[in-house]
């Protein structure tokens, strides 16, 4: 197996994601972000945007898996070829893209994006981003290194659950034909081992561990709730 997989194999990927207007939306603070979490005991980061990708590579000794978002709906995660390349030249290990069956915005397919990435970047491995098992199946055979049930609840395909999509994921891990890597919704250690338990190579968390807004917004509303009922 290819070393990047076997570092991460069985362990916890942080996502480290700041978004527009968000006060933590720098590379420098992302990175410490980042290296906290390594601390703490993630194998691997993924990571978001040109200059927060540069600044990790320099800083992490874990690996990197990398995206740029373009835009906010359709495919817009690493959605073409060009980013895929600007992804990939900020040293990044695993390049992610959206890997379901939707049409892209350059008109490629997903088979002559990873095609095209892999022609200039060989040791670069892709992550397809999937929202379903159908996504996975066509992801694999478009040559895609490791699927992530990511976009599961995001593309219309699929109901969004409050948690994973544990029936997605027990789908595609049933595939048996590439590293599966629980992502979206993860937001307890419980469901972190339940995905396991279910087969998964390794669990990436993103929200529940790095984003300080959507934590507080929880516990604000859940304190606000109580003291309207007291």
């Amino acid at each position: 197996m290819n070393p990047i997989l076997e570092r991460l194999r069985g362990g916890l990927i942080v996502s480290c994601q700041a978004y527009p207007g968000e006060p933590m939306l720098d590379p420098r603070t992302m990175t410490q972000i980042a290296l906290a979490a390594v601390e703490g005991g993630a194998v691997g980061i993924r990571g978001k945007g040109l200059d927060d990708l540069r600044a990790m590579h320099a800083a992490l000794d874990v690996p990197l898996i990398g995206l740029v978002k373009v835009g906010h709906d359709g495919v817009f995660i690493t959605p073409t070829l060009a980013d895929c390349l600007e992804v990939a030249a900020t040293g990044a290990g695993i390049v992610a893209l959206d890997g379901t069956r939707r049409p892209r915005p350059d008109g490629l397919s997903l088979a002559a994006t990873i095609s095209g990435l892999k022609d200039a970047h060989p040791d670069v491995l892709v992550m397809a981003d999937c929202g379903s098992l159908a996504d996975a199946e066509a992801a694999v055979a478009a040559g895609a290194d490791v699927l992530g049930t990511t976009l599961a609840g995001y593309t219309g395909e699929r109901p969004k659950t409050e948690g994973p999509d544990w029936e997605v994921v027990d789908q595609i891990v049933a595939l048996e034909a590439l590293p599966v890597l629980v992502e979206g919704r993860v937001h307890f250690p419980e469901q972190a081992a339940e995905a396991m338990r279910r087969g998964a190579f390794a669990v990436v968390v993103g929200t529940a561990i790095t984003h300080p807004t959507t934590l507080t917004r929880w516990f604000a509303d859940a304190v606000g709730g109580a003291a309207a009922t007291a």
